[in-house]
Parts: structure tokens; C-alpha cells; sequence
């Protein structure tokens, strides 16, 4: 699992990854915002999510202790990191420094 995601991170356009769980109350806002981003920015940003129960190991790597947490990658490289839930329009500005 960690090779095809490290494939999806070495795109040459941003990779915003949501690290998530189904148990996690805060984590369920972040479908809405996301779906937001997604539509302001269109083909731009790439978002996935990653249920960190089912992929401990992508976790554990990338020291995920809280979540939600956000990461955005670009080239493979992490360009940046935040945990909890975030506005639409915050993590927006942030996608578009890396675009």
C-alpha cells in the first residue's frame, strides 16, 4: 500500500491527503470542505483520503497522531502539514502557494 501511495504523492500537481477514521467525529466535517476545495480548485489539487485504521503503516510513517490531519505534497516532496478540522477557504489559500 505504501508504493502505490507514494505514487499518488509524486504527481506534479498537489496532493492533498486527508488522514482520517470512521470513529473520528471531527473527521466527518471534512468530506463537506474538501468537496469544496475540490470544486473551486477543479483539476488543480488531487485529494485523497487515507482511513488510518486500514493503513497503519502509511500512518506510522508520515507520524500521523492526531486526526483529522491534513498533509499536501507535491512531486512526492510535503509541502505541508495540519491537524484538525479546517475552512474551505484556509486550506484553498494553501493548496494554491503550491500550484
Amino acid at each position: 500500500m505504501i508504493a502505490k501511495f507514494k505514487s499518488i504523492i509524486n504527481c506534479n500537481r498537489p496532493v492533498l491527503v486527508d488522514f482520517y477514521a470512521d470513529w473520528c467525529g471531527p473527521c466527518k466535517q471534512m468530506p463537506a470542505i474538501l468537496k469544496q476545495v475540490k470544486a473551486e480548485l477543479k483539476e488543480n489539487v488531487k485529494i485523497i483520503k487515507v482511513d488510518v485504521d486500514r493503513n497503519p503503516n502509511i500512518a506510522s510513517k508520515y507520524q500521523i497522531r492526531s486526526i483529522p490531519t491534513l498533509m499536501l505534497f507535491k512531486e512526492g516532496e510535503l509541502k505541508w502539514s495540519g491537524m484538525g478540522v479546517r475552512p474551505a477557504h484556509e486550506v484553498k489559500s494553501i493548496v494554491e502557494r503550491f500550484l
